[in-house]
């Protein structure tokens, strides 16, 4: 019996789309930069000064910080 607040092929509780952030985390380390693979975006915030120490907290580099429209700002590439 399916509910109207459950994924009928997961069944797990429905929640709504989260909100697009003006800032995006991604991690590009493991990708091949020749497949389509999209980078897995590892956090989302509306605070630049929060992303930009979250980033530079990161222990390895490959990750990249990019605004709303896909812009590269900033990355901790060694």
């Amino acid at each position: 019996m399916s509910s109207a607040f459950m994924k009928e092929e997961a069944g797990v509780p429905w929640t709504p789309p989260s909100a697009t952030r003006a800032y995006r985390v991604v991690w590009t380390g493991d990708i091949d930069p020749a497949s389509a693979a999209q980078p897995e975006v590892m956090r989302e915030t509306d605070d630049l000064l929060d992303a930009l120490r979250w980033l530079a907290n990161r222990p390895r580099p490959g990750f990249e910080l990019r605004g709303v429209d896909g812009e590269l700002l900033a990355t901790n590439a060694a």
